[in-house]
C-alpha cells in the first residue's frame, strides 16, 4: 500500500520526468504563460535558432504594460514600452503561439484570463514570468513564477528544473463572518507568520472556511501566497471547481469533461498525509484587515491602531516599524480609521474579477467617492459583464474612472501611478515602497473596504456602512 500523500506531492510526482543526483527534479510543464516581459527569453531562442517546443501549451497575454484608457498601442508614450507590446505580438506570431493581445475581446490580466478561459485546470504544473502565478493553484494545480532564463528553458524544452519545496497546510476552521473576504484571510495569516513565514514551502489551504469560498475568492487567496514567502498556494479541487470549469473554452468537453472530473476528484491530501508545517486559524477571529506599513505583513484589523515601535520587543521589528511609519507618514498609536486617503484603486490579478467589482459596487451604490480613483477590470470579459450588469454606471456615478483591463496601477508599468506622497486605498497585492509609483503610499484591503474608504475619505470598517444587495442593484449574477 502506498503511504498517505499530500495534494502537492501527487501533482509533483505526476510531472517529475527525471530526478538528478543532486535531488533536483525535471518537471513537465502543462501551461506556460508569457507576457510583454518575455522578450528576453524569445531573444535567447533566436540567438540559438531554437523553436518553441510546444506552442500549443504556450499562451501570450498582453497585460503588464498595456494602456487602460484605450486599446491602442500607439497611445503608449514610452517607445521602449510600446516596443515590448509589439514584440510580444511578433514573437507569438513567429512561433505559432496563441496571443490574447490588446485588441482581443478575451484580453486580460494573465491570472484572471487563464482561469476564465479554462486554461487553468486541476493537476497541472503551470509557470509564468510573474510571481503571482501562484493564483492558479486555486484549482489544485502547482503554479509558480519563474525568471527570464527559466522562461527561455521552458520555451525551448517544455520542462523546468526545480528543487522540491517543503509543504505546509494552513487550515481555517469555522465560518467567516459576514463581510470577511479571502483578502482578509490572506492578510491575517501573513501578518501572523510574517512575509517570510512560508519561505521554502508550498502552501495548501484547507478547512471549512476555505471549502466555502467561491472560485474567485480562492484565486485571491492563492494569489497572495507569494506575499507570505510561499512558493505556491493550492486548494484541493471540488464541486465548486468543477462547476466553474464546465463549459469554459479550453475545458474538456462532454464525456472528456466527466472523465477529467473523475481524475480531478482524486487530487486531495490523504487523511493521514504528513505536512512539514501545520498552521490553524479560526475564521471567527478574522476581521476586515488593512495594511499600515510597507509590507503585506504590516497589517491589522481595521478597528486597531498603528503600532508603537517603542512597544515592540524585537529591535529589528522596531526599526522596521519606525521606517515604515516614516515612509507612510503615520503616527504611532493613530487609529487606522483616522487615516485619510487621497485616491482609490480597484483592480489587479488579486481583486478585479466580477465578484470583486460587485462587492465594491454594493458599497458605492448611491454614494459619491470623496477622492478620485479608477477601476480596471481584470479582463475584457469581466469589463463586458460588469457593463451588462450596470456596475460601470455605479462606479462612474460615484466619480471613479472606468478603465480597460490591465495590470494598471498595481505595478504602475503603464503610467497609471499614484503621485508621490499620496495615499491610496488599493485592492492590489503589494504595498512596498514605490510599488504604485515613486513615493506612493499604499494600503492593501478588499474591494468592499476600498469602496468604504472611497465613500468616507478615510480607512473605514465596511461593516459599519450600508451595503446594497445585488438584487437591489438589478444585478443578475
Amino acid at each position: 500500500m502506498s503511504s498517505p500523500t499530500t495534494l502537492f506531492d501527487k501533482v509533483w510526482r505526476a510531472h517529475e520526468v527525471h530526478r538528478s543526483d543532486s535531488g533536483q527534479s525535471l518537471l513537465w510543464i502543462d501551461r506556460h504563460f508569457v507576457h510583454e516581459g518575455s522578450f528576453h527569453a524569445f531573444n535567447k531562442l533566436g540567438e540559438r535558432q531554437l523553436p518553441v517546443a510546444r506552442p500549443d501549451l504556450t499562451f501570450g497575454i498582453a497585460d503588464h504594460y498595456v494602456p487602460t484608457q484605450a486599446r491602442d498601442v500607439e497611445l503608449v508614450a514610452d517607445p521602449k514600452v510600446r516596443s515590448m507590446i509589439e514584440q510580444l505580438s511578433h514573437n507569438t506570431q513567429q512561433h505559432g503561439v496563441t496571443l490574447f493581445g490588446l485588441s482581443d475581446p478575451r484580453q486580460g490580466i494573465v491570472h484572471v484570463l487563464g482561469p476564465e478561459q479554462g486554461l487553468t485546470q486541476p493537476g497541472m504544473v503551470m509557470v509564468c514570468g510573474d510571481s503571482h502565478t501562484a493564483t492558479h493553484g486555486a484549482f489544485g494545480s502547482i503554479a509558480f513564477g519563474i525568471g527570464a532564463s527559466e522562461v527561455a528553458h521552458v520555451l525551448a524544452t517544455q520542462t523546468l528544473w526545480q528543487s522540491k519545496p517543503k509543504v505546509m497546510r494552513i487550515t481555517v476552521e469555522g465560518q467567516l463572518a459576514e463581510g470577511i473576504t479571502a483578502k482578509d484571510i490572506a492578510l491575517t495569516w501573513i501578518a501572523r507568520l510574517g512575509a517570510d513565514g512560508a519561505r521554502g514551502y508550498a502552501i495548501e489551504y484547507a478547512g471549512e472556511a476555505i471549502r466555502a469560498l467561491s472560485m474567485e475568492a480562492r484565486l485571491t487567496l492563492c494569489n497572495l501566497s507569494i506575499e507570505g514567502g510561499g512558493r505556491c498556494g493550492m486548494i484541493a479541487p471540488d464541486q465548486t471547481t468543477f462547476d466553474y470549469l464546465r463549459s469554459r473554452p479550453w475545458s474538456p468537453k462532454g464525456e472528456a469533461f466527466e472523465q477529467a472530473c473523475a481524475y480531478w476528484s482524486t487530487l486531495y491530501s490523504d487523511p493521514d498525509a504528513s505536512f512539514d508545517l501545520e498552521v490553524t486559524l479560526q475564521a471567527s477571529e478574522i476581521a476586515p484587515t488593512v495594511t499600515w506599513g510597507v509590507s503585506p505583513e504590516e497589517a491589522l484589523p481595521i478597528d486597531h491602531a498603528v503600532p508603537d515601535p517603542e512597544q515592540l520587543s524585537d529591535p529589528a521589528k522596531a526599526r522596521q516599524a519606525r521606517d515604515s511609519l516614516a515612509y507612510m507618514g503615520l503616527t504611532a498609536g493613530q487609529k487606522l480609521t483616522d487615516i485619510t486617503i487621497n485616491r482609490v484603486f480597484i483592480g489587479s490579478c488579486t481583486n478585479a474579477r466580477i465578484e470583486d467589482l460587485r462587492a465594491a459596487a454594493a458599497v458605492l451604490a448611491g454614494h459619491k467617492s470623496r477622492v478620485p480613483g479608477m477601476v480596471s477590470p481584470g479582463s475584457t470579459l469581466v469589463k463586458t459583464q460588469a457593463e451588462a450588469e450596470g456596475l460601470d454606471r455605479i462606479f462612474i456615478d460615484a466619480g471613479l474612472e472606468w478603465r480597460h483591463s490591465g495590470c494598471s496601477m498595481c505595478v504602475g508599468m503603464n503610467g497609471d501611478l499614484v503621485a508621490s506622497g499620496e495615499r491610496c486605498a488599493s485592492t492590489t497585492n503589494r504595498n512596498f515602497k514605490g510599488r504604485q509609483g515613486p513615493g506612493a503610499r499604499t494600503h492593501l484591503m478588499s474591494p468592499a473596504m476600498v469602496a468604504a474608504a472611497a465613500v468616507t475619505g478615510h480607512l473605514a470598517d465596511v461593516r459599519q456602512l450600508p451595503v446594497t444587495s445585488l438584487t437591489q442593484l438589478g444585478v443578475r449574477s
